[in-house]
């Protein structure tokens, strides 16, 4: 007898929740638009960052983008104006991980 079956008979009114598949309908949740996210690189007070721009869906959905990318890079960065905000240069992490996720993406600068 595993620990499930010991929970089942311990509370049997209880129906368990299955955290995987939460997890999964989080990430499959932001809207896919048919026009590509710029991805720009720039220098400000010398120090590389990168930009996403061009996020036509719902402020939260990109919200939840820019934490996906800064947990999944483990970098810092903002959400900021409609923009997000990546420190470092990530063109190439950053449109790897979005085209994974069904996104069109624009790499613009250098």
């Amino acid at each position: 007898m595993d620990l499930q079956d010991q929970l089942k008979h311990l509370f049997p009114d209880h129906t368990s929740e299955d955290v995987s598949e939460e997890k999964a309908s989080k990430d499959q949740s932001l809207w896919l638009q048919d026009d590509p996210i710029i991805c720009k690189y720039e220098k400000r007070k010398g120090k590389p960052i990168t930009i996403l721009v061009g996020y036509t869906g719902a402020v939260e959905d990109f919200k939840k983008l820019a934490k996906m990318l800064k947990q999944k890079l483990s970098v810092g960065g903002s959400f900021k104006d409609d923009k997000i905000i990546i420190q470092g240069d990530y063109r190439d992490k950053i449109m790897q991980i979005l085209k994974d996720k069904g996104f069109n993406v624009k790499r613009v600068g250098g």
